[in-house]
Order: structure tokens, then sequence, then C-alpha cells
């Protein structure tokens, strides 16, 4: 990875944030509703109203509005939150370890599942194997991750209930972590009870979010290493005597892997932005459940933080990613 690349993609965040704040910040004040008339009780007064109206700045020109917001978000200050009466900041970090946790998971059962597809599909090419891989990923492309949570809910949870349906924990058990990464640091620590509970409350809402994008894994890769298998150096591990199996996972693998991470970091975005109904869905106390109540209440606010902080996650896996597409891709790094 050179410096330079890397140099001019950092640069290229600050104009990108920078659109992105305004286009959400003139969205937010040209719909329709009112997030002070939500707020004010019944027989509020004028003076009331107008009172709300100045202490959130909703007062003056819009223009005027942006800047003042913006001067105290190069702070680190995002406001107060109008529904919850909280800082903004504050609220979504105790949220985002949730969401990053449960996206985590889903990449990671995506991403196994999928390359187990996509090595079966094609070993067993043109077998009745490859037909059975070809139905699972279409019929996990045909369904949406938020369709797929409510049938787990149904059959798991109430049909045979195996599986919790709501929540990130048993709230019976009193939690003695320091920080919201609850499963990363149950593990580090040694609490395994508290661990199996995290990761049995997170595999429905995981396995929902992971389904959709491991058809497009699978799919992906399965093309690629159709197209790998037919370059001269399989065939030299062919006539050297090769299992096999050997040459589809050692020599064939590693290079039909390159364009599929590209494909599985974009598909990581729209992991992201799936967490918002998955986690509504299973009442699960992540920056997406939250992003919902949120514009419910008209909470102008926690609504701007959260679409900042969901651009600011959306750019550091578009940045991991191309970091790592030019390590593993020699051509590109030569450039």
């Amino acid at each position: 990875m050179s410096f330079p690349f890397l140099l001019r993609r950092l640069v290229l965040v600050i104009p990108t944030l920078i659109g992105v704040s305004i286009i959400v910040f003139v969205l937010l004040r040209v719909v329709p509703g009112d997030p002070i008339m939500m707020m004010i009780p019944p027989g509020a007064t004028e003076d009331d109203i107008d009172h709300l109206r100045q202490l959130y700045g909703l007062d003056k020109p819009i223009l005027e509005q942006y800047f003042d917001w913006f001067s105290e978000v190069l702070k680190g200050d995002f406001g107060t939150s109008i529904s919850l009466r909280q800082d903004v900041v504050e609220l979504i970090l105790s949220r985002l370890p949730a969401t990053i946790e449960l996206a985590v998971a889903a990449m990671f059962i995506s991403v196994i599942l999928g390359t187990l597809l996509a090595l079966i599909g094609t070993f067993w090419s043109n077998r009745w194997p490859e037909i059975i891989v070809d139905g699972f990923t279409g019929l996990n492309q045909a369904i949406p991750d938020f369709l797929w949570g409510l049938i787990f809910i149904l059959v798991l949870g109430v049909l045979w209930p195996l599986l919790p349906v709501s929540g990130r924990i048993d709230p019976r058990i009193s939690l003695d972590l320091v920080s919201q990464f609850y499963i990363a640091e149950s593990l580090i620590r040694g609490e395994f009870s508290v661990f199996l509970t995290l990761i049995k409350h997170m595999i429905m809402p995981a396995i929902a979010l992971a389904l959709p994008l491991t058809a497009v894994i699978s799919r992906s890769l399965k093309a690629s290493l159709r197209e790998t298998m037919t370059q001269d150096y399989i065939r030299m591990a062919q006539i050297k005597g090769f299992g096999p199996w050997r040459i589809l996972i050692v020599e064939a693998l590693r290079n039909a892997m390159i364009p599929t991470v590209a494909l599985s970091g974009v598909q990581f975005n729209f992991l992201l932005g799936g967490t918002v109904l998955i986690e509504r869905i299973f009442s699960y106390p992540g920056i997406g459940n939250m992003s919902i109540g949120a514009v419910i209440d008209r909470d102008l606010p926690l609504i701007q933080g959260l679409i900042i902080t969901f651009a600011i996650l959306f750019i550091i896996t578009n940045l991991v990613i191309d970091m790592s597409y030019r390590t593993l891709n020699p051509r590109v790094r030569n450039e």
C-alpha cells in the first residue's frame, strides 16, 4: 500500500463528509413535520414553543443553523437529543458497538458459508450438489433479510422456542463489563456463560442479515473459481499430480478471492444499512434500532448524528477494502 494513495483517499474523506452533512441537514428541514410540536406538553403557550425553538436553534435561518451545527460537530459535539434529552455522541457510542458486533458476525457467517457453497458448487460442477447450491443461493437472494428475520422468529421463537427473539442479552444477567463490546470483552475475560448468552441472542439476527449476502458471495466466488480453473498454472498443477481439492483450495481459491473481497466490502455497507430493520424486528439495542425511533420522534440532532456515523462507517469500510484489494492484487499495487 503506497502512502500517496492512502493520503489521497484520506483527503477525499473531508469533502465527502461535508457533502453528506449538507444534504442531510437541508433534507431534514424541508420534509414535513415539526420536532418542537412533538415535544410540547398539553397546554403549552406560544412563549414555551418559542423558547424551545430558540434552545435548539430552530428559530435561525437554515444557513446559520447549518454553520452553527457543523462548527460544533467539528468539536465532537452533535448536540442534545430532542426526544431522549441526552448527548447525541454518548447515545451513539453506547449503541454503536452492538451494531458493529452484529454486522461483523453476519459478515463472518456470510463469508464462511458463501465460500463453502462456492467450493462445493465448483468441485461438483454440473452435478446434483451444484443444483442444490444454486437453488439455495437463489432462495437467499429472493428473500430479504427482514423476511428471514420474521421467519426465524416464527419458527425458532414461537413454534419451536429454541432461541431468544429479542434483546441483546438476558435481562436477568448482571453485566460487569467495561466496554459496550460485550462479546469481545466477555470472551477476553473468560466469562463464557455471558458470551454464550450473547451468542444465543445474536444467532437469529446475524443469520438473517447474512443469508442474502451469502448468496452474493457464493455466486461471485463460484464464477471467479470457474474462470481461475481454466488458467495455465492450474493445468500445470494438474500435470504435477496435485489432488483436485488441493488445486481448488490452495491454487485457485487464493486468486479467485480477489474480486470477491472487493464485492464483499461493497456488500458490507448494504449489510450495515440492513441492521436498521433487523435490529428493530429483534429489538436489538444498536444504532439501527435507534435510527427508526429517531425518525419517528423527528429527533433532528440524533438523526443527523446517526447519518454522519453511518457515513463514517461506510468510508472506513471502503478504505479498508481498497487497501486490502491493492495488497492482494499485485497488478493494481504496482500501477
